[in-house]
């Protein structure tokens, strides 16, 4: 499914209406940090918030917890039908920040996902805390007049949403679209070990549902995902292991946000579940369409902090977003620049980023001494970056673990991207010192490298000699040096 399939159509028709603001008491909220579509709200007086966010919202049976950690506690009334739901603050998080603050709403009686064509049921709904079903998404016509912006949005069938992973991953997506400065809420399905993937789809407050249904069947959820529960510990210990795992995940994933390293500990608690990484990988699919045509949809960012670094630790950081658009960037609007449209040279990567700085390409810039030829570096998991793109985020600054060889997928990747760059651009030469073996239909390809290492004394002057040879053969004339930057400040402004 692609992310202009119909869905949502209630929310998607009224996305361009604004809301009006009535006297419901709204949460005070400030986005203080943010990675994509994780981020970090300071709930309450901005001067001095008395929480964060992701965070915990109690349920009316639920043990107290710190006011920092668990800012929210929800009550449900079954004895009415449709069931009432009660959203209460804590501390005094809305404006004038005097006093706690009671929300009430209706769960309704909506059918599950499964049954979602169907305009059936009672509809959720509610104000400033505003449940909603995948159903009500579809058919409520009620939220196209909404008299408040929804502090707080609650999906009240995320355990059943949870079965379907495309329509959960566009229900989010849809509602942060609609409600972006909303608290977005999935009840029952959360716990230590998807805390940060949950963070990372856009969801800001857990629960303690699953953890405590795992532990009335003797299992704590950490981290690194279910275990036994220690005989050692009585019942009051080993539950409050089991609260030290979630405050601690729930630590570590706004430390990891603020940090911008979110998506390593999305990648790494991934692992400890099949269905986590199934997640993860088709939410990665539905954001790179969108990151394809609408980069800021997708929340990716084309500049970083000095300091910031892509780690591509993981296979799975091969499907982010980020990367999926450089490639489909690079492979569809790179083109050489004029003077250098005859003649390609393929590097390898380096380890210092921008790869101009590292010794290794000091010494290939010396042996190719010209400027009129197209210097490349084959990498991954970036796949091909060009010498006026290499100070752009995200190839100015990643981190990848490297073993000397290439796998399957890398090669792949490589040469597709080649290949469909020299067909569209139509390289006379290409000069491969880049140790890959490299066949290109049409274009002359010189295999510089050999057996030999890319630094080495031998290879490099078989480059120097190549480059010479082909810019004299082609009648090239070197550029002025102004006219080279004006050329690559050009190339870097149509990226």
């Amino acid at each position: 499914m692609s992310p202009d399939d119909p869905h949502l159509r209630i929310l998607q028709a009224i996305d361009y209406l604004p809301l009006n603001m009535v006297t419901i008491p709204s949460l005070g909220r400030t986005v203080t940090s943010r990675e994509r579509f994780a981020r970090i709200f300071a709930l309450g007086d901005r001067s001095n918030p008395s929480a964060y966010t992701p965070s915990i919202v109690l349920m009316d049976d639920d043990d107290s917890m710190e006011v920092a950690d668990a800012p929210f506690r929800m009550f449900r009334d079954s004895s009415k039908a449709p069931a009432e739901l009660k959203m209460k603050t804590r501390a005094n998080l809305c404006p004038p920040f005097e006093d706690q603050v009671l929300w009430k709403a209706s769960e309704g009686l909506s059918l599950p996902p499964s049954l979602i064509e169907s305009d059936a049921g009672i509809f959720p709904h509610g104000s400033a805390f505003l449940p909603i079903t995948a159903q009500s998404l579809f058919h409520d016509p009620m939220l196209a007049n909404l008299e408040v912006e929804p502090s707080i949005i609650c999906f009240v069938d995320s355990m059943q949403l949870v079965n379907n992973d495309n329509l959960l991953i566009k229900s989010l997506d849809s509602v942060k679209r609609r409600f972006p400065s909303s608290l977005i809420w999935m009840p029952g399905i959360s716990g230590p070990d998807n805390c940060s993937l949950l963070a990372w789809m856009g969801v800001d407050l857990m629960d303690l549902t699953r953890v405590k249904r795992a532990f009335s069947k003797g299992i704590h959820i950490s981290a690194f995902g279910p275990r036994k529960i220690d005989p050692s510990l009585n019942q009051t210990e080993a539950w409050d292991k089991q609260i030290h795992f979630w405050k601690e995940s729930i630590y570590e994933t706004r430390e990891a946000i603020r940090d911008g390293n979110i998506r390593r500990i999305v990648e790494a608690s991934c692992l400890s579940s099949p269905r986590s990484v199934q997640r993860l990988r088709r939410h990665d699919n539905f954001m790179s369409e969108i990151a394809i045509s609408d980069p800021g949809k997708a929340g990716l960012a084309s500049t970083m902090p000095p300091g910031r670094v892509l780690e591509c630790n993981s296979r799975d950081t091969r499907d982010d977003p980020l990367i999926r658009y450089w490639q489909d960037r690079v492979t569809k609007n790179w083109n050489p620049n004029p003077h250098q449209s005859k003649i390609a040279v393929l590097l390898p990567c380096s380890a210092v980023k921008p790869y101009r700085k590292s010794p290794s390409h000091s010494r290939f810039r010396n042996a190719i001494n010209s400027r009129s030829v197209s210097e490349i570096m084959i990498t991954a998991p970036l796949g091909i970056v060009p010498r006026d793109l290499e100070v752009l985020w995200p190839a100015s600054s990643y981190d990848i673990p490297v073993i000397g060889d290439w796998d399957v997928d890398e090669l792949s990747t490589i040469k597709t991207m080649l290949s469909k760059i020299n067909s569209r651009v139509g390289f006379e030469v290409v000069i491969n010192h880049s140790g890959i073996e490299i066949e290109l239909e049409g274009t002359v390809v010189i295999d510089t490298r050999g057996l030999d290492s890319a630094g080495s004394e031998s290879a490099l002057n078989r480059l120097s000699e190549a480059v010479c040879e082909n810019v004299e053969s082609y009648g090239l004339k070197e550029p002025k040096r102004s006219i080279a930057l004006l050329a690559s400040f050009r190339s870097i402004s149509r990226h």
